[in-house]
């Protein structure tokens, strides 16, 4: 994991339940090793081999019996040293497909898999050429980046190279190299949105929980807010999204552990957006409950390990949580209503992840959200209903007028030669 993912509470807690040794391979720079505890081994994830090298290493004075990534960070990590210790897994390369947009729409185009037609450039092409041979509307994506950082939605060739300068000021500002880097640009889905939580044996896919997104996810850009479960969808259509997932997931090789997918449905049938090689993100995972109260980390690490699984059937009662969304950059100075939200019918946690005075930074440069708000109720309208009822009882404190907070937040840097020339640029 890396020092600041959400998820890495709730895997370590469900490990302790289960009475699991563990050690946390944590992103570390070069030189902070000393600094951890002997329960943390210091991984550098931008030198994989040398990361994995170090488990291999670890492994031999403490064997282990899984390696597990909590999010995207280290997907690709995990599963080189799965394979490297002869642990079961998903093979590297499909790992490096579940994370590389391009390799994933190429296998999934191959295997038949409904997704976007797509194009691949170069992040040094020429914009202003490439906007005049698209079509409209398109969506531009940065390869790496996750949480829909950098997808923008381009309904004109004018507004394709404001997205293209801005895509490449966040890819570059993530130091992915100019030269070696690319982007897709997709044709635009319209349809309903959903998300598919699942679990991989050999292959199969088990549907765990398929959320509705039932806020309208049409751009400029593509913040997710609400998700709730059971889905409201016809039994048939729900079952055409759970063969897709799975016919996806066989395309890029992906056969064990959790999966995440999001699809769009319109009068077409499913289309398949992405799927990755772990669980859902954020704190989302605390509204699922399975058999007599196991949480989803605690199922994973069973799976992981090769033990039984008690029954995945959910707890029956809808459940849903709302990533609260940056409606503006500037400081948190403060949050109001909080005990007002946690009061309004069927709603059952509001946390405030974002820290108070810290810059915030929305999307589709930022990486983060406002905080969550946990509901549960006897249908997914109701929930859904509770979620927004909560939602306007809070009110933040954002100051603008700031001097430079982060880089995030200064002014674009100043054009490159070929933008300069461009009169769109900016």
């Amino acid at each position: 994991m890396t020092p600041a993912t959400y998820r890495g509470g709730a895997f370590v807690s469900a490990a302790r339940r289960l009475g699991l040794e563990i050690v946390v391979g944590l992103d570390t720079p070069p030189g902070l090793a000393s600094s951890r505890s002997p329960e943390v081994l210091a991984l550098d994830f931008k030198a994989p081999e040398e990361a994995v090298q170090r488990i291999v290493s670890f492994a031999r004075e403490h064997p282990l019996q899984a390696v597990l990534s909590v999010d995207d960070s280290a997907v690709e990590l995990a599963a080189l040293a799965s394979a490297a210790l002869g642990l079961p897994c998903n093979a590297p390369d499909a790992a490096e497909a579940a994370r590389d947009k391009y390799l994933m729409r190429q296998r999934m185009a191959a295997g038949g898999v409904p997704c976007p037609v797509f194009r691949h450039f170069p992040l040094t092409a020429d914009p202003a050429a490439i906007a005049h041979t698209v079509s409209y509307p398109c969506v531009l994506k940065p390869l790496r980046l996750s949480g829909s950082r950098g997808v923008i939605r381009a309904n004109t060739p004018e507004e394709f190279v404001t997205a293209f300068y801005r895509l490449k000021r966040i890819v570059l500002a993530e130091g992915f190299d100019e030269g070696s880097t690319g982007f897709l640009v997709e044709d635009f889905i319209p349809g309903f949105e959903v998300a598919l939580e699942g679990l991989l044996t050999a292959g199969q896919l088990q549907v765990l929980a398929l959320f509705d997104k039932p806020d309208p996810l049409d751009g400029p850009f593509f913040e997710e807010t609400i998700y709730v479960t059971p889905s409201r969808l016809p039994a048939a259509v729900q079952e055409a999204i759970r063969s897709c997932v799975e016919r996806a997931a066989a395309s890029i090789g992906l056969r064990e552990g959790p999966a995440h997918a999001e699809l769009r449905v319109n009068e077409q049938g499913p289309w398949m957006l992405e799927i990755a090689g772990r669980s859902i993100g954020g704190l989302c995972s605390t509204i699922l409950e399975f058999g007599a109260g196991m949480c989803l980390e605690e199922l994973i690490l069973r799976h992981a390990l090769g033990r039984e699984l008690p029954s995945l059937e959910r707890r029956p009662e809808a459940a849903g949580v709302m990533m609260i969304p940056i409606p503006q950059a500037g400081m948190l100075k403060g949050v109001s209503g909080i005990e007002e939200a946690r009061q309004v019918p069927l709603i059952t946690g509001v946390e405030i992840t974002a820290p108070l005075n810290n810059p915030l930074v929305p999307l589709p440069e930022g990486a983060s959200y406002l905080g969550f708000i946990f509901a549960r109720g006897e249908s997914p309208a109701a929930v859904e209903e509770a979620l927004r009822s909560a939602h306007r009882c809070l009110r933040f404190d954002i100051r603008r007028e700031l001097p430079v907070l982060n880089a995030a937040l200064t002014p674009p840097a100043p054009p490159t030669p070929s933008e300069r020339a461009h009169p769109h640029w900016g």
